[in-house]
């Protein structure tokens, strides 16, 4: 792979105009076979929301059969991409988009075993499906998602996204016989997506005490959540064929993949591998996407400020959603703006040999969200820029 320098990217990168958002592609499929390899033989749903862009999407799914089908993160979406030609399409999180569903119906109705599957944790998200079906309405088929977060300390705090309130077997089952009970709704898969393994890295920076702590939590977590995911999915094949168990990230590739109760995983985040990503013991990736920002002033000589960069990712609000300045090496934010609205000032060595112009880059926090900051890609292999492409918001789509 082609060393990843700022000498390099400025040849490359020479006739754009900054700023601009790129994806190598040499980083990001050596970050595809490394994901394959975790995963165990299990085939990777990809995560659409980390993409964002419909013709990566294509070219992920193209490049090995292992890769199977999209994990989406609005119905607008899902119902947009199926119409693009996307088949085998699971939505990640509930909808009560009436609008959406009504459209979902009539794409089940034509399609009852390709119709893209949705997300319910309680008996209100059943009655908003049904609430858009006609009488004999084609089945919408669906997934429960499970809870995956871990119970610590008896019961007393949990560890893990608040998502659903489907936890235990019992819950589990209970919601399958009411789904069995409706007849315009199709039991068909089972998700739980353990974000305290696969989102949270186990070697913050300069945090050692911490990054064992969390090693710990990680591996009760996931002993636990292998054991109750099996339980549950012996449970509710008493009650209906379940065609899909999904679980998973990027984080988690080779613990989720190593369960017998698991058919498939998820990843999205390690095609790009955004910084959060940096902090895992258990594998490491390559940077593969980024963004270049002009400086624009040099307001002292130890100080250049690069024109906009507040690209923050979402989640709590502390440092690590900041983007992080990568090209040149040595620079690093200003504790007091951060990166900016309409400024990012940049300090470090490098800020010195820094000149009005110049271009700096930086890597984003996190992964698809840099793709609602501008309209395309420039795809990079080699030493040359291959190909230009939309991102979602490039193709006028803003599902969140």
């Amino acid at each position: 792979m082609p060393e990843q320098s700022h000498a390099r990217y400025e040849r490359i990168f020479e006739e754009v105009e900054a700023p601009f958002a790129f994806v190598d592609l040499d980083a990001m499929w050596a970050n595809a076979e490394a994901m394959l390899a975790r995963a165990g033989g299990k085939p990777i749903r990809v995560a659409s929301k980390s993409i964002r862009c419909r013709e990566l999407l294509e070219l992920i799914l193209g490049r090995d059969e292992r890769f199977a089908g999209l994990m989406t993160f609005t119905l607008p979406e899902t119902l947009w991409l199926a119409e693009c030609g996307f088949e085998n399409l699971l939505l990640a999180y509930p909808t009560t988009d009436g609008g959406a569903l009504g459209e979902l119906a009539l794409r089940s109705a034509a399609n009852p075993a390709g119709a893209p599957i949705v997300m319910v944790d309680c008996v209100e998200h059943l009655d908003a499906i049904e609430s858009v079906l006609g009488a004999g309405a084609a089945p919408v088929r669906v997934c429960i998602d499970l809870d995956a977060g871990w119970w610590a300390f008896g019961g007393r705090l949990k560890v893990g996204p608040k998502r659903s309130p489907v936890h235990t077997v019992e819950q589990a089952v209970a919601l399958a016989r009411e789904i069995e009970r409706r007849p315009q709704v199709e039991l068909a898969a089972l998700m739980a997506y353990e974000g305290q393994i696969a989102g949270v890295g186990d070697e913050p920076p300069g945090r050692r005490l911490r990054g064992a702590a969390i090693r710990a939590m990680q591996r009760r977590s996931a002993a636990e959540l292998a054991g109750r995911r099996a339980a549950v999915v012996a449970a509710l094949r008493e009650v209906a064929p379940l065609e899909i168990v999904n679980g998973g990230g990027t984080g988690s590739l080779e613990l989720t993949g190593a369960e017998e109760a698991v058919t498939e995983v998820t990843a999205g985040s390690g095609f790009y591998a955004p910084t959060l990503f940096d902090r895992y013991s258990r594998f490491s990736l390559t940077p593969a996407a980024g963004f270049a920002l002009p400086i624009v002033r040099k307001p002292a000589p130890g100080v250049a400020t690069a024109l906009g960069g507040g690209y923050l990712a979402s989640g709590g609000g502390d440092p690590a959603r900041l983007p992080s300045p990568w090209l040149p090496e040595g620079l690093r934010l200003d504790s007091e703006e951060g990166a900016g609205e309409v400024q990012t000032p940049l300090l470090g060595a490098a800020a010195r040999e820094l000149r009005i112009g110049d271009r700096v880059y930086l890597r984003h926090a996190k992964a698809g969200e840099l793709c609602e900051r501008f309209d395309s890609l420039h795809l990079v292999e080699g030493d040359e820029v291959v190909e230009v492409v939309p991102t979602y918001r490039g193709e006028g789509k803003a599902f969140l």
